[in-house]
C-alpha cells in the first residue's frame, strides 16, 4: 500500500464518524431546504421562521435515523429510548440554534419588506437561516452526540463483522475430512 494510500486510511479511521456525520448532514440540510422553501412559498409565506424550525425538525427525524444506523453505527451505551431521548433533546437545542440566526436576521435587524428589496430579504433569510444556523447547530449536534448520545466506542459490532466471521455451518468437502476434523491439513494445503 502506498504512503499516501495509507495516510488516506489512517485519517479515514481516525474521522470516519464525522465524515458520515457530514454526509448525513448534507442530506438533511437538501431535506431541510426543500421543506423550507416549500412552506415558505406556500402556506408559510408570512412565517419563515415557523417554516424553517417545521423543515429543521422534519430533518432532524430523518437525521436520527441515519446517523444512529450508519454515522454512529458502531456506538452505542444506552438503551435505545434513552438514547432516543437524548439525541431529540439535543436536536431541540440544535434547532433552536438553527433558526436564532434567521429570526435575528428578520426581526432584529429588519432584513425584510418593506424594508428592504424581496431579492435582499431571501438571500438574508437563506444565509443566515440555512448557512450560518446550520453550520452553528452541526458543530454543536457533532460534539453532544459524540458527547452525550452515542457515548461509547465499539459497543455494537460493524456490519461487517458477520460477513468477516466466515459461514455459520460447516463446509463439507467431498472426498476429504472437514479442515476443523483434521487441523493439520490446513497447513498441508497450499
Amino acid at each position: 500500500m502506498s504512503s499516501r494510500m495509507q495516510m488516506v486510511s489512517r485519517i479515514w479511521s481516525r474521522h470516519h464518524e464525522a465524515a458520515k456525520f457530514l454526509l448525513v448532514g448534507g442530506v438533511c440540510f437538501l431535506a431541510t431546504a426543500v421543506v423550507n422553501y416549500a412552506l415558505k412559498l406556500t402556506i408559510l409565506h408570512e412565517k419563515p421562521v415557523t417554516a424553517l424550525a417545521f423543515a429543521t425538525v422534519l430533518a432532524t427525524i430523518l437525521s436520527y435515523v441515519l446517523n444512529r444506523e450508519w454515522s454512529f453505527r458502531a456506538r452505542g451505551g444506552r438503551e435505545r429510548h434513552h438514547e432516543a431521548a437524548l439525541f431529540f433533546a439535543v436536536s431541540a437545542i440544535g434547532i433552536g440554534l438553527n433558526v436564532l440566526p434567521l429570526w435575528v436576521s428578520r426581526y432584529a435587524l429588519d432584513l425584510r419588506v418593506p424594508d428592504v428589496t424581496r431579492p435582499v430579504q431571501e438571500i438574508a433569510d437563506f444565509v443566515s437561516g440555512m448557512i450560518v444556523g446550520t453550520l452553528i447547530a452541526m458543530v454543536f449536534r457533532l460534539w453532544a452526540f459524540k458527547r452525550f448520545v452515542f457515548p461509547d466506542q465499539r459497543t455494537r459490532p460493524p456490519r461487517r463483522a458477520a460477513a468477516r466471521s466466515g459461514p455459520r455451518t460447516k463446509i463439507v468437502h467431498r472426498g476429504e475430512p472437514a479442515p476443523s476434523e483434521d487441523p493439520g491439513r490446513l497447513h498441508d494445503r497450499g
